[in-house]
């Protein structure tokens, strides 16, 4: 299968759970030391079922990939457009659809750039909104993209979460009661940034699709369909029912004013703190065993609470889990 955005290519055509890093970088993109054989190797090996190529403004690196995408690896082609006042990433580009980068916030360039990309049902992510360096930190408004990445990987792989992704954290969810209240909230995603060996996969996204496509991918990101692990070795459901209806992570629940039961099972975070949060903050913090497995149930309704979200942190407060809200009406 040739790496390509193309909407009607399938990987694999049945709905399911698919992990998936967006935002990677190889030897085209400034710090990059990795080759797309060698990032296409880490990822079947940490078990990742797709990936996106972000480079440094350039679609050079787009027909390098095709050899490396298979029934077991889809290839998203896409960009890390790096404006003078921020980042973004364009997600399901065409082939060698190079997305402009020489403006900023008080250029009113931004907006025709994202236009483009969503023309072609492509995906517009915000970097690393509290990255700390110049151009990094995020000048433009959450509601210019279709999805914030608020967990982004560290410069050294052994520094998973810093206090950049914990301010992106503290604002999305902020934000998120006053967005689901007006009708339109904007979903959080996790990317590696990978730049170095040992780096992709921490953090990664799993989206919930129809298929195994670059499409399906990205209306399950789209929609918020998904929730980010820390690892491989981290997963999670977690859903929201009344009576016989069940809904899960980004879907919306009408329980008709009836309790709601919400429902978090967790596994691979040993001694980890699951914590559940809704628009009046923390409503609900427990320790899972030292195996790192466990199920919290939660008892709510809709009048109470507008969204349910659910983080997993490890014993040393970094975050190993973070879930898209399930919608509460």
């Amino acid at each position: 299968m040739a790496a390509s955005r193309g909407t009607s290519e399938s990987v694999c055509p049945k709905p399911g759970w698919y992990r998936g890093d967006v935002h990677l970088h190889t030897t085209l993109s400034a710090g990059g030391e990795l080759t797309p054989a060698q990032l296409a190797a880490a990822a079947r090996e940490i078990g990742l079922d797709f990936v996106a190529t972000t480079e440094h403004n350039t679609a050079a690196g787009h027909g390098d990939w095709s050899r490396y995408a298979a029934d077991d690896l889809l290839v998203i082609l896409g960009q890390e457009v790096t404006t003078h006042t921020g980042h973004w990433l364009a997600l399901g580009l065409e082939p060698g659809h190079q997305v402009e980068w020489r403006y900023g916030v008080r250029d009113d360039a931004i907006d025709e750039q994202l236009a483009q990309v969503r023309r072609s049902g492509g995906l517009c992510v915000a970097a690393h909104p509290y990255a700390p360096y110049e151009s990094g930190t995020l000048a433009y408004p959450y509601r210019c993209f279709d999805a914030v990445e608020v967990w982004n990987g560290q410069w050294r792989s052994d520094l998973p979460w810093n206090a950049d992704n914990e301010a992106a954290v503290a604002e999305w969810g902020r934000n998120l009661g006053h967005d689901i209240h007006r009708g339109r909230w904007w979903p959080a995603v996790g990317n590696s940034d990978a730049h170095l060996a040992g780096q992709l996969g921490t953090p990664h996204t799993v989206v919930h699709a129809e298929e195994l496509s670059v499409a399906a991918i990205l209306a399950g990101l789209r929609a918020g369909r998904s929730w980010i692990a820390g690892s491989a070795a981290v997963d999670l459901a977690f859903t929201a029912a009344t009576g016989d209806r069940v809904v899960g992570v980004g879907e919306r629940l009408d329980s008709g004013g009836a309790p709601i039961e919400v429902r978090l099972r967790v596994s691979g975070v040993p001694s980890g703190t699951v914590s559940l949060h809704t628009e009046r903050g923390t409503v609900l913090q427990e320790r899972l065993p030292d195996h790192g497995a466990g199920t919290i149930r939660w008892r709510t309704a809709a009048r109470d609470s507008g969204f349910v979200r659910a983080e997993v942190r490890r014993p040393d407060r970094r975050m190993a889990a973070l879930t898209n809200p399930v919608v509460l009406a």
